[in-house]
């Protein structure tokens, strides 16, 4: 199992913690930011594979930011590919 500490960028999340075995998401925690929906994406993205989670989720802002917490997971997860 491969396991990562992401420190974000531009988001009210300061890092995300990912745990991956054979392609598959198995463990996904934000540290600070929007705990409901968080909680909500990394619930939704355990048990999908890398590459899906990469797809639904790259490139989705939050405000003005140009990034948001479920695009900093996928920009996580592409340095792991």
């Amino acid at each position: 199992m491969k396991k990562l500490v992401y420190k974000t960028k531009g988001t009210c999340s300061s890092h995300i913690t990912i745990e991956v075995a054979d392609g598959i998401v198995k463990n996904i925690s934000f540290k600070n930011g929007c705990q409901g929906n968080t909680q909500g994406v990394a619930s939704l993205a355990k048990g999908m594979s890398v590459s899906e989670v990469i797809s639904r989720l790259k490139g989705i802002k939050c405000g003005d930011k140009g990034t948001s917490c479920p695009d900093q997971l996928a920009q996580a997860l592409e340095g792991l590919s």
